[in-house]
C-alpha cells in the first residue's frame, strides 16, 4: 500500500513538474529505471502513455493561448511521423544498455544547455527594464 502511495504521490510531482514545463516526462523515466527497476523501452512505452495524458491539456491552453507557431508545428508533425516510426524500429534493433546510455547522455547535455542558455523571454525582460 505504502509503495503504491508513493509511485502515485511521484506521478502527482512529475505531472505538476511537466505542467510548468520542467520536463516530467523525463524524471518520470529516471525514477522508473533508477528506482523502481524498470526497463528502458517499458519505462519509455510508459512515459508515451503519460504523455498521451498530460499532452492534451498543454495543447489546448497554448492554442487558447496563441503559443503555438503553425509552421513549425506543420513541420513537426511531418518530421516527427516518419521518424518517430524510423526510431520504433531502430530501438528495437539496438541493445538496451546502448538506448540506457544514450538516453544519459541526452539527458546530460539538455541539462548542461540548460543551464548555460539564456532564455529569450528573462533577454526580453532585461531590455525592457533599461
Amino acid at each position: 500500500m505504502t509503495n503504491t502511495l508513493f509511485a502515485v504521490l511521484v506521478g502527482l510531482a512529475t505531472g505538476i513538474l511537466s505542467g510548468f514545463g520542467i520536463g516530467g516526462g523525463s524524471l518520470l523515466m529516471l525514477w522508473l529505471t533508477c528506482v523502481m527497476g524498470v526497463s528502458q523501452r517499458d519505462a519509455a512505452g510508459m512515459n508515451l502513455l503519460y504523455f498521451l495524458a498530460c499532452a492534451p491539456p498543454a495543447l489546448i491552453s497554448h492554442w487558447k493561448n496563441r503559443l503555438i507557431d503553425k509552421k513549425a508545428a506543420l513541420f513537426c508533425i511531418l518530421s516527427g511521423i516518419p521518424l518517430s516510426i524510423l526510431g520504433c524500429i531502430l530501438a528495437a534493433q539496438l541493445d538496451l544498455s546502448l538506448i540506457r546510455r544514450g538516453f544519459g547522455v541526452l539527458l546530460l547535455w539538455i541539462g548542461v544547455r540548460e543551464l548555460f542558455t539564456k532564455s529569450d523571454k528573462a533577454t526580453k525582460e532585461r531590455k525592457k527594464r533599461s
